[in-house]
């Protein structure tokens, strides 16, 4: 594939320079990607599970919604490892970012053509395997623009584009959608209304011009991201030579004992369309207020992104992702025990604490752990690692949910994120106790 900017070593910030500086070139135009395709595919994601409810039998939608993000998730993640592995190898990243955002970017808004269930559960599929693609040589060329002592902070930057995507999308969503149902958009009659099927067939009718329209966005982040973005080649670590790149056998284990708790935290993260299910079922909220919820978790994360990954660079990584895994288990319990609609809302502001502390963190310790030139290859075990556990969380909470009720499948959730936190402390322990000796 011809590049249209020529490569660049590492890295584009300067070893003394400010904060400000971390948050250009690569870093800012990968953001602006992350924003538009965020954009575009949030303008969809929380109204997933009110589309399928209209596709599937009654009371099938929880498990289609496990279903459809455990398999997407999974099959994304293997991808991660193989990309991964790949931009190493090659010594090459923008190749696999760029065909990972164009696949998501075309079959995304395809999700307008779906007639069943299994339609939205394929297209959420070939949408996830642009994403499996990309995302490990992606935030290896992050990691590479950024100095060390600014590594959170990039990718702090980078997840709140993302989730600023996220606000923008339901926006548009809102308008798009006020378009053609009206006054409906603020109701809940439920999903065929009270006049016997007339509000269902017009609230698809309206869903499928909104996931038509996402393409529009998907086409502007690719038109960014192959001329602006740059591809950088990875410096061989002090003392190596350039030739030869080492393999995942390589990789240090306390990168592994990461990666193993980290395993154990994703077995009881679910999809978060969970929650909007949750409002749409039990609550009793309108397309209005999914669309509300879902712009008031994304500004919590945007919010909390930016100095969570700031922090993590001053104050640790380990530490950060133990409060965030912290927060995370109280959120699942409090929304075990949810009744109100208010009640809801604000565990959903207190759930985008969780991704500020950890998702900027969690990378740059990935990062931090191994040298440029084999990041893809870690970066592909982590997510990989990460989404694998997706099915089997996915698929257990809509089981649970469906056989024994959301409040126990929340409850297990909070108890396997509580575990993965005291390990991760006692890792951390063992670590310091190792400096000291």
């Amino acid at each position: 594939m011809t590049e249209s900017a020529p490569a660049e070593r590492p890295s584009q910030t300067p070893p003394h320079a400010t904060w400000r500086a971390a948050i250009r070139g690569n870093v800012l135009m990968m953001g602006l990607v992350s924003l538009l395709t965020d954009f575009s595919s949030e303008m969809m994601n929380p109204l997933l599970p009110v589309f399928l409810a209209g596709l599937v039998p009654l009371g099938w939608a929880p498990f289609y919604v496990g279903l459809m993000e455990g398999v997407a998730e999974t099959a994304a993640s293997l991808l991660k490892l193989v990309s991964g592995r790949m931009s190493d190898a090659w010594g090459r990243r923008k190749a696999l970012v760029v065909v990972g955002y164009g696949l998501s970017a075309v079959f995304r808004p395809m999700m307008a053509l779906a007639a069943a269930g299994w339609h939205v559960v394929a297209m959420k599929l070939a949408d996830r395997v642009g994403k499996g693609i990309r995302t490990s040589p992606r935030d290896a060329l992050i990691s590479q623009a950024a100095a060390p002592q600014f590594r959170g902070l990039a990718f702090g930057f980078h997840r709140a584009m993302d989730h600023l995507g996220a606000i923008l999308g339901p926006l548009a969503a809102i308008a798009i959608l006020y378009a053609f149902l009206g006054g409906g958009l603020f109701e809940h009659t439920g999903w065929f209304g009270k006049a016997g099927g007339q509000t269902g067939a017009r609230t698809i009718h309206a869903l499928r011009w909104l996931f038509a329209i996402a393409l529009i966005p998907g086409l502007a982040a690719m038109v960014v991201l192959v001329g602006k973005v740059r591809e950088m080649v990875p410096a061989p670590a002090a003392g190596e030579a350039s030739g030869g790149v080492k393999g995942w056998r390589d990789l240090p284990r306390g990168f592994y004992a990461f990666v193993g708790i980290v395993i154990l935290f994703a077995l009881g993260n679910s999809s978060d369309l969970f929650i909007m299910l949750y409002g749409w079922e039990r609550v009793g909220l309108s397309v209005m207020d999914l669309i509300g919820l879902w712009i008031a978790l994304h500004l919590a994360k945007v919010a909390f992104s930016f100095p969570g990954g700031a922090l993590s660079d001053r104050l640790g990584r380990r530490p950060l992702i133990v409060a965030g895994w912290a927060v995370y288990a109280l959120v699942y319990l409090g929304l075990a025990a949810v009744g109100q609609a208010w009640q809801l809302w604000g565990l959903v502001v207190a759930y985008g604490v969780y991704y500020g502390l950890t998702e900027g963190a969690e990378k740059a310790l990935v990062a931090d752990f191994v040298p440029a030139q084999q990041r893809g290859t870690a970066f592909g075990i982590y997510h990989a690692a990460v989404g694998v556990s997706a099915l089997p969380a996915s698929l257990m909470f809509g089981v649970f949910w469906s056989t024994i009720g959301p409040v126990v499948a929340f409850g297990i959730g909070a108890a396997l994120a509580g575990a993965a936190a005291v390990l991760l402390i006692v890792l951390l322990s063992t670590a310091r106790g190792r400096q000291q000796a």
